[in-house]
Protein backbone atom coordinates (compact mmCIF):
# COMPACT_ATOMS: atom_id res chain seq x y z
CA UNK A 1 0.00 0.00 0.00
CA UNK A 2 0.94 3.48 -0.92
CA UNK A 3 1.70 5.60 2.46
CA UNK A 4 2.60 8.95 3.45
CA UNK A 5 3.82 10.27 6.61
CA UNK A 6 3.22 13.90 7.19
CA UNK A 7 5.31 15.71 9.77
CA UNK A 8 3.19 18.96 11.15
CA UNK A 9 2.42 21.43 14.18
CA UNK A 10 -1.12 20.96 12.29
CA UNK A 11 -2.53 17.49 12.09
CA UNK A 12 -6.32 18.82 12.17
CA UNK A 13 -5.23 20.39 8.53
CA UNK A 14 -5.59 16.67 7.17
CA UNK A 15 -6.71 14.51 5.63
CA UNK A 16 -8.43 17.85 4.32
CA UNK A 17 -9.68 18.12 1.30
CA UNK A 18 -7.70 14.48 0.45
CA UNK A 19 -10.92 13.10 2.22
CA UNK A 20 -12.68 14.15 -0.19
CA UNK A 21 -13.09 13.09 -4.28
CA UNK A 22 -11.62 10.31 -6.11
CA UNK A 23 -8.50 10.51 -3.13
CA UNK A 24 -10.77 10.47 -0.09
CA UNK A 25 -12.76 7.37 -1.70
CA UNK A 26 -9.61 5.52 -2.48
CA UNK A 27 -8.17 6.52 1.37
CA UNK A 28 -11.90 4.45 2.88
CA UNK A 29 -11.49 2.14 0.76
CA UNK A 30 -7.48 1.55 1.75
CA UNK A 31 -6.35 2.52 -1.47
CA UNK A 32 -3.55 4.52 -0.04
CA UNK A 33 -2.72 5.56 3.77
CA UNK A 34 -1.99 9.01 5.50
CA UNK A 35 -0.84 9.29 9.07
CA UNK A 36 0.49 12.66 11.07
CA UNK A 37 3.25 13.18 13.64
CA UNK A 38 2.99 16.03 15.79
CA UNK A 39 6.98 17.07 16.09
CA UNK A 40 5.32 18.34 19.39
CA UNK A 41 4.94 15.43 20.47
CA UNK A 42 8.76 14.94 20.31
CA UNK A 43 9.48 17.71 22.15
CA UNK A 44 12.12 17.73 25.24
CA UNK A 45 10.44 20.46 27.92
CA UNK A 46 6.87 20.94 29.24
CA UNK A 47 5.73 23.17 26.83
CA UNK A 48 6.20 21.05 23.64
CA UNK A 49 8.60 23.44 22.24
CA UNK A 50 9.50 22.86 18.33
CA UNK A 51 11.70 25.92 17.86
CA UNK A 52 13.81 28.13 19.20
CA UNK A 53 15.67 32.14 17.88
CA UNK A 54 17.23 32.08 14.74
CA UNK A 55 21.72 32.10 15.17
CA UNK A 56 22.93 34.93 14.32
CA UNK A 57 19.95 36.69 15.05
CA UNK A 58 16.93 38.27 13.33
CA UNK A 59 12.90 38.19 13.56
CA UNK A 60 10.98 35.10 13.75
CA UNK A 61 11.87 31.49 14.99
CA UNK A 62 13.36 28.29 13.63
CA UNK A 63 12.35 24.83 13.95
CA UNK A 64 14.25 22.64 15.94
CA UNK A 65 16.65 19.92 14.70
CA UNK A 66 16.87 17.62 17.27
CA UNK A 67 12.91 17.49 17.85
CA UNK A 68 12.61 16.88 14.09
CA UNK A 69 15.22 14.48 14.11
CA UNK A 70 12.97 12.66 16.39
CA UNK A 71 9.89 13.31 14.62
CA UNK A 72 10.59 12.04 11.51
CA UNK A 73 13.01 8.37 12.83
CA UNK A 74 9.47 8.13 14.53
CA UNK A 75 7.61 8.69 11.28
CA UNK A 76 10.23 6.56 9.23
CA UNK A 77 12.07 4.48 10.92
CA UNK A 78 15.01 2.59 10.19
CA UNK A 79 14.83 0.56 7.45
CA UNK A 80 11.97 2.54 5.52
CA UNK A 81 13.15 3.60 2.48
CA UNK A 82 10.41 5.87 1.46
CA UNK A 83 11.83 9.82 0.27
CA UNK A 84 11.88 12.43 2.84
CA UNK A 85 10.52 15.07 1.31
CA UNK A 86 10.95 19.03 2.83
CA UNK A 87 8.51 21.26 1.52
CA UNK A 88 10.08 24.66 1.30
CA UNK A 89 9.89 27.85 -1.18
CA UNK A 90 13.98 26.70 -1.88
CA UNK A 91 13.55 23.83 -3.00
CA UNK A 92 13.58 22.02 -6.15
CA UNK A 93 10.57 22.73 -8.46
CA UNK A 94 7.80 19.86 -8.14
CA UNK A 95 7.15 18.63 -12.03
CA UNK A 96 4.69 15.64 -13.44
CA UNK A 97 8.14 13.63 -13.86
CA UNK A 98 8.87 13.85 -10.29
CA UNK A 99 5.26 12.71 -9.11
CA UNK A 100 5.08 10.16 -11.50
CA UNK A 101 7.91 8.66 -9.91
CA UNK A 102 7.05 8.79 -6.46
CA UNK A 103 3.33 7.28 -6.99
CA UNK A 104 5.67 5.01 -8.40
CA UNK A 105 6.87 3.55 -5.25
CA UNK A 106 6.00 2.78 -2.12
CA UNK A 107 5.12 6.57 -0.64
CA UNK A 108 6.28 9.63 1.02
CA UNK A 109 7.39 10.95 4.04
CA UNK A 110 7.13 15.14 3.79
CA UNK A 111 8.40 17.61 6.60
CA UNK A 112 6.01 20.55 6.67
CA UNK A 113 8.18 23.99 8.10
CA UNK A 114 6.19 26.29 9.87
CA UNK A 115 7.77 30.20 11.16
CA UNK A 116 11.21 30.76 9.17
CA UNK A 117 11.88 27.18 8.36
CA UNK A 118 13.73 24.47 9.66
CA UNK A 119 17.43 24.17 10.82
CA UNK A 120 18.87 23.23 7.93
CA UNK A 121 21.38 20.94 9.66
CA UNK A 122 18.01 18.19 9.12
CA UNK A 123 18.46 18.37 5.41
CA UNK A 124 22.02 16.73 6.02
CA UNK A 125 21.26 14.56 8.54
CA UNK A 126 18.23 12.60 7.51
CA UNK A 127 18.69 13.09 4.13
CA UNK A 128 15.95 15.56 3.01
CA UNK A 129 14.63 16.06 -0.64
CA UNK A 130 13.90 20.08 -0.68
CA UNK A 131 10.64 20.28 -3.44
CA UNK A 132 8.92 23.91 -3.99
CA UNK A 133 5.26 23.95 -5.47
CA UNK A 134 6.02 27.52 -7.09
CA UNK A 135 7.31 30.14 -6.39
CA UNK A 136 5.31 31.77 -3.70
CA UNK A 137 6.14 31.69 0.16
CA UNK A 138 3.08 29.68 2.20
CA UNK A 139 2.38 30.10 6.06
CA UNK A 140 3.68 26.76 6.19
CA UNK A 141 4.51 23.55 4.40
CA UNK A 142 1.09 21.93 4.90
CA UNK A 143 -0.75 23.48 1.15
CA UNK A 144 2.32 22.24 -0.67
CA UNK A 145 1.90 19.05 1.03
CA UNK A 146 -1.65 18.57 0.12
CA UNK A 147 -0.55 19.77 -3.44
CA UNK A 148 2.38 17.06 -3.78
CA UNK A 149 -0.13 14.53 -2.35
CA UNK A 150 -2.95 15.42 -4.88
CA UNK A 151 -0.81 14.92 -7.40
CA UNK A 152 0.45 11.92 -6.50
CA UNK A 153 -2.54 10.13 -5.24
CA UNK A 154 -4.47 10.54 -8.27
CA UNK A 155 -1.98 8.78 -9.98
CA UNK A 156 -1.94 5.38 -7.93
CA UNK A 157 -4.05 2.24 -9.62
CA UNK A 158 -7.56 2.20 -9.27
CA UNK A 159 -7.87 5.68 -8.34
CA UNK A 160 -8.76 7.54 -11.49
CA UNK A 161 -12.02 6.21 -12.69
CA UNK A 162 -10.32 6.37 -16.39
CA UNK A 163 -6.87 4.72 -17.00
CA UNK A 164 -6.21 7.10 -19.93
CA UNK A 165 -7.27 10.19 -17.22
CA UNK A 166 -3.87 10.43 -16.20
CA UNK A 167 -1.93 10.16 -19.82
CA UNK A 168 -3.86 12.86 -21.72
CA UNK A 169 -3.40 15.97 -19.42
CA UNK A 170 -0.58 18.42 -19.13
CA UNK A 171 2.92 17.78 -19.17
CA UNK A 172 2.33 14.37 -20.64
CA UNK A 173 4.89 14.56 -23.50
CA UNK A 174 5.91 17.75 -22.69
CA UNK A 175 2.68 19.97 -23.70
CA UNK A 176 -0.29 21.44 -21.96
CA UNK A 177 -3.07 19.91 -22.72
CA UNK A 178 -5.55 21.25 -25.34
CA UNK A 179 -8.79 22.93 -24.95
CA UNK A 180 -11.85 20.68 -23.66
CA UNK A 181 -15.40 21.41 -24.64
CA UNK A 182 -18.68 19.34 -23.78
CA UNK A 183 -22.59 20.28 -24.73
CA UNK A 184 -24.08 22.38 -25.39
CA UNK A 185 -23.09 22.77 -28.66
CA UNK A 186 -23.27 26.78 -28.61
CA UNK A 187 -23.18 29.13 -25.59
CA UNK A 188 -23.74 32.27 -25.49
CA UNK A 189 -22.29 32.55 -29.55
CA UNK A 190 -19.32 30.83 -29.02
CA UNK A 191 -19.55 27.50 -30.37
CA UNK A 192 -17.54 23.99 -30.33
CA UNK A 193 -14.46 23.85 -32.90
CA UNK A 194 -16.73 22.00 -35.91
CA UNK A 195 -14.01 19.05 -36.20
CA UNK A 196 -14.68 18.23 -32.43
CA UNK A 197 -17.75 17.00 -33.87
CA UNK A 198 -17.34 15.73 -37.47
CA UNK A 199 -16.60 12.38 -36.02
CA UNK A 200 -13.05 11.86 -38.00
CA UNK A 201 -10.81 10.83 -35.03
CA UNK A 202 -7.37 11.66 -36.87
CA UNK A 203 -8.43 14.67 -37.52
CA UNK A 204 -9.35 15.28 -34.11
CA UNK A 205 -5.71 13.94 -32.58
CA UNK A 206 -3.88 15.89 -35.37
CA UNK A 207 -6.46 19.56 -33.90
CA UNK A 208 -5.66 18.18 -30.20
CA UNK A 209 -1.83 17.99 -30.67
CA UNK A 210 -1.90 21.08 -32.50
CA UNK A 211 -3.80 23.23 -30.45
CA UNK A 212 -1.44 22.10 -27.12
CA UNK A 213 1.43 22.61 -29.13
CA UNK A 214 0.08 26.49 -29.38
CA UNK A 215 -1.06 26.63 -25.93
CA UNK A 216 2.60 25.72 -24.43
CA UNK A 217 4.47 28.17 -27.35
CA UNK A 218 2.05 30.81 -25.87
CA UNK A 219 2.23 30.32 -22.24
CA UNK A 220 5.13 28.14 -20.86
CA UNK A 221 7.92 29.39 -23.39
CA UNK A 222 10.19 27.35 -21.27
CA UNK A 223 8.50 24.05 -21.82
CA UNK A 224 8.09 24.44 -25.42
CA UNK A 225 11.62 24.93 -25.84
CA UNK A 226 12.68 21.69 -23.94
CA UNK A 227 9.52 20.32 -25.77
CA UNK A 228 11.01 21.66 -29.38
CA UNK A 229 14.68 20.26 -28.22
CA UNK A 230 13.46 17.05 -27.45
CA UNK A 231 11.70 16.49 -30.52
CA UNK A 232 14.70 17.74 -32.56
CA UNK A 233 16.70 15.22 -30.47
CA UNK A 234 14.77 12.20 -31.63
CA UNK A 235 14.10 13.33 -35.06
CA UNK A 236 18.02 13.95 -35.19
CA UNK A 237 18.59 10.20 -33.88
CA UNK A 238 16.26 8.34 -36.33
CA UNK A 239 17.73 9.94 -39.49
Amino acid sequence: MWRASVLTIFPDMFPGPLGLSLAGRALAQGGWALETVDPRDHAMDRHRSVDDTPAGGGPGMVMRVDVLARAVDAAAPEGDTRPRLLMTPRGKPLTQKRVRELSAGDGVVIICGRFEGVDDRLVAARGLEEVSVGDVVLSGGEIGALVLLDACVRLLPGVMGHPESGTEESFSGGLLEYPQYTRPQSFEGLEIPAILTGGDHAKVARWRREQAEAVTRERRPDLWAAYRAARDGSATKGE
